[in-house]
């Protein structure tokens, strides 16, 4: 069974690796989807995988890579089929 999940995580995550870091910990869990920058200084992500790999990307999400500053994490229904994870386009 798989899940989808979107995420909108706000705080210092731009400009300290945190979609790198983000794909590199996908590709460790399975997970599929995507990862960008959004204009407003938020990171936007869409997470696909078994309900304790989503989960486990989720916990990591709240704390990111070690010069990440994470305030908040909204988590809501994801959508779209996914074949691998990347890094899209800021938006």
């Amino acid at each position: 069974m798989k899940v989808t999940r979107h995420l909108q995580i706000s705080g210092r995550v731009q400009g300290v690796g945190f979609r790198f870091h983000m794909q590199r910990k996908a590709r460790e869990l399975s997970v599929t989807g995507w990862v960008r920058n959004r204009r407003d200084g938020s990171v936007e992500a869409m997470t696909q995988g078994t309900p304790e790999a989503v989960e486990a990307m989720i916990t990591w999400s709240r704390r990111g890579p070690g010069s990440a500053v994470v305030s908040a994490v909204k988590i809501a229904e994801g959508n779209g089929e996914h074949a691998q994870f990347v890094t899209l386009p800021t938006e």
